[in-house]
């Protein structure tokens, strides 16, 4: 248990902002499973303040049980305090926000938000500074260790931002150059809490348990994110819990994966439409079924095939025939 400002957060585990996933369907579905706190998608400074249909959906949800925080990414700090202010006056359910210094994408970094933002430390405090005087919600963020390995400056940065007040800090163990690839160097990271005044999040390949506690092992972070790790896998969330209380490992079984799977693409259809959904769903359909036997069939079917909801079922459906056979449901 800690805080990020005045919120009390209830556990160790968040739901990590990813762009694509992280919509109001999907974190429905995932809260359930344990998330302590989540995140909205990036949003656009801009894309809000000129009023972009899309992006203003993103920040249009209700009060949750789960403290959620809209990511914002841009690289001014007046234009970040004007979209901060649109987030106040359309959504009141917003309970903190998180600026993204971490994001490593060309498109991103080459206006100079993202991680580009690392390469001046001193505006990164600006930024939380010039947020905090505008809201009293709590103000966080999500950095790297740096741009590349000649650069790692995220002691600074992190100097900066705790000078302006930032509430938490969240760090992905990679440079930007590294992208999403090789392992997290959560060893450059050792004991780093304990020179912080603020809460630390800590991030980067948590696919399993022990790679969840390890990383909070290494570094002291109040807590850890779970990313792509937790995508068809929500169980993992639920499984860090578990050892961090002491409890048992839980393996769903087959129907229960196959029963997940349909209740996040219901989730999704409910937020957007048959469509777009199942259009995004195809991305994330198959990794519910990667541990079990003769999935790569179904996987791919479920990427290639999948239109509408009804397809989704029959062809999940057909799988779960053929093998049942096979496995201990």
């Amino acid at each position: 248990m800690f805080n990020i400002g005045n919120i009390q957060i209830n556990g160790r585990v968040a739901l990590a902002p990813m762009a694509g996933y992280t919509s109001l369907g999907y974190r429905n579905f995932m809260n359930p499973f344990g998330v302590s706190f989540c995140f909205t998608e990036m949003v656009s400074d801009m894309g809000l303040i000129y009023e972009n249909k899309e992006t203003l959906s993103y920040i249009k949800f209700p009060k949750s049980n789960v403290p959620t925080a809209i990511q914002l990414f841009g690289s001014e700090p007046k234009n970040l305090a004007k979209a901060l202010l649109i987030c106040e006056n359309l959504n009141p359910n917003v309970d903190f926000y998180n600026v993204n210094m971490a994001c490593p994408v060309n498109k991103v970094t080459k206006s100079g938000a993202g991680s580009a933002l690392m390469k001046n430390p001193k505006k990164c405090g600006e930024i939380i500074r010039a947020l905090k005087e505008v809201t009293n919600k709590p103000i966080t963020a999500k950095i790297r260790l740096g741009w590349d390995s000649r650069s790692i400056n995220y002691l600074e940065v992190i100097k900066e931002m705790e000078k302006a007040g930032v509430d938490m800090i969240a760090i992905h163990a990679r440079t930007t150059k590294e992208l999403y690839t090789g392992t997290p160097h959560f060893e450059l990271l050792k004991d780093l809490r304990k020179s912080m005044t603020c809460p630390l999040v800590i991030s980067g390949n948590i696919f399993t348990p022990e790679d969840a506690i390890n990383a909070m092992k290494i570094t002291g972070a109040d807590a850890v994110m779970v990313a792509r790790g937790g995508v068809g896998n929500p169980y993992l969330i639920t499984n860090i819990n578990n050892i961090l209380e002491d409890k048992e490992i839980y393996s769903p079984s087959l129907l229960e994966q196959a029963d997940y799977c349909k209740k996040l693409a219901s989730n999704l259809i409910e937020e957007k439409d048959e469509d777009l959904a199942m259009k995004i769903f195809r991305s994330m359909s198959g990794h519910f079924f990667t541990s079990f036997p003769n999935s790569k069939k179904v996987r791919c079917r479920l990427a290639s095939e999948v239109v509408t909801y009804k397809q989704l079922n029959q062809i999940i459906d057909e799988y779960v025939d053929e093998i049942k056979e096979k496995i201990d449901f």
